[in-house]
């Protein structure tokens, strides 16, 4: 992977670029203030002809739009926008044909792009939009929220949920260019910024010890929007982009990304996805602490190490158990059900990414069903 850089030796403040290496596939992740402003020159020296379809939600539109079409008209970009209403019920098989039929109606060719400009259900249904109209056309990622700007926006990862559990349905289909402008998220409600940075910490608890230790020294900068909110976010989609280039396709070592998504997923799914009651962030941030709990409960990991990111993610605002969630608790049944649904399980065996203490992730199949049931069953007692 290419180092991260400053881009313009006369501007250290500027932009950040990195590099997702995938041969001729290969993109960059540009992180920085303003880019919005930049976005019809970034695009044309990428796919110089090319229409856009914008596909964006009712909140961002509100916020941001007229900005992105301004930016697009100085350089004579030709493009039309699809709003869809705001929050992971969007991530539906509604959505995904409202979006197809209407690229096609716009009569966008192959050679157009897709922009998805949203937080991570937009990048998701726009993407897997880009990936199957006309059997693929170029996509843009322009994430406006701090978790899709780490995460979702970054490896090619699209797709929308099923009734029977989240990301059921999708593709693989990488952008050709991912702008994150760091301005944008000084308009996300703390709760959502919050949200976002369980996606930082996760990399950290993955194989980045030191990481962890930075962003535990930095998270009040990070919130506050100094210089440590880029850095921590080009330090997250660096660590995304190795994964990615060593896994394209989720066969291995990308699953690790998964760390506390399969306990976090099926808690999205027994709240169905009731942004009031649990955001994907939030469900994220309690399933690495579950993971790390169900780790030391296994004797595999310290108890130490559990308890302090228990403090790290608590002092951001951050829930970290099942209780923390308002209205009615969870049955241990309705969360076994909907980890038997996860993408990860193969050949109905239960795959969790478990750990040996914090930046020690690691990939175990076979995970045996009754002992996650007794450890969910302890959890709930408390």
């Amino acid at each position: 992977m290419n180092a991260e850089r400053n881009e313009g030796e006369s501007a250290p403040r500027g932009p950040k670029t990195i590099t997702v290496p995938l041969g001729e596939r290969s993109y960059d992740i540009v992180i920085g203030p303003g880019l919005i402003d930049e976005a019809g020159t970034r695009i044309k020296n990428v796919l110089p002809h090319a229409r856009v379809a914008i596909v964006t939600d009712e909140n961002v539109a509100r916020l941001h739009l007229d900005r992105l079409r301004i930016a697009l008209d100085s350089e004579g970009i030709d493009h039309n926008a699809i709003v869809l209403p705001a929050g992971e019920k969007t991530k539906s098989y509604g959505s995904l044909e409202q979006v197809v039929e209407a690229i096609i109606e716009g009569r966008f060719e192959r050679g157009d792009i897709v922009l998805a400009f949203g937080g991570g259900v937009i990048g998701d249904v726009a993407g897997f939009a880009s990936a199957i109209v006309r059997r693929g056309m170029a996509l843009v990622q322009m994430p406006t929220s701090l978790l899709a700007q780490v995460d979702s926006s970054v490896g090619g990862k699209t797709g929308i949920n099923s009734p029977q559990g989240k990301n059921l349905v999708g593709a693989f289909h990488q952008p050709s260019l991912v702008l994150a402008d760091t301005a944008l998220l000084d308009t996300l409600l703390p709760r959502e910024f919050a949200a976002g940075y369980a996606e930082v910490v996760k990399y950290g608890l993955i194989d980045r010890p030191d990481f962890f230790e930075w962003l535990d020294e930095n998270h009040r900068e990070i919130f506050a929007g100094g210089t440590a909110r880029i850095d921590a976010i080009a330090a997250a989609c660096e660590a995304k982009a190795e994964v990615v280039a060593r896994d394209e396709m989720e066969e291995a070592s990308r699953a690790l990304l998964n760390l506390g998504h399969t306990f976090g997923h099926a808690l999205e799914k027994v709240c169905r996805y009731d942004a009031a009651r649990l955001v994907h962030g939030e469900g994220v941030a309690i399933g690495v602490c579950l993971a790390h709990r169900f780790c030391a409960h296994l004797g595999l990991a310290p108890d130490e190490d559990a308890r302090r990111i228990e403090i790290h993610l608590s002092a951001v605002g951050l829930p970290t158990r099942i209780q923390d969630i308002p209205g009615e608790e969870p049955k241990v049944d309705d969360l076994l059900d909907a980890i038997a649904q996860d993408k990860k399980v193969s050949r109905g065996a239960l795959t969790f990414i478990l750990t040996r203490g914090i930046g020690k992730a690691y990939v175990e199949n076979g995970v045996d069903p009754q002992t996650v049931r007794g450890f969910l069953e302890q959890e709930l007692s408390q």
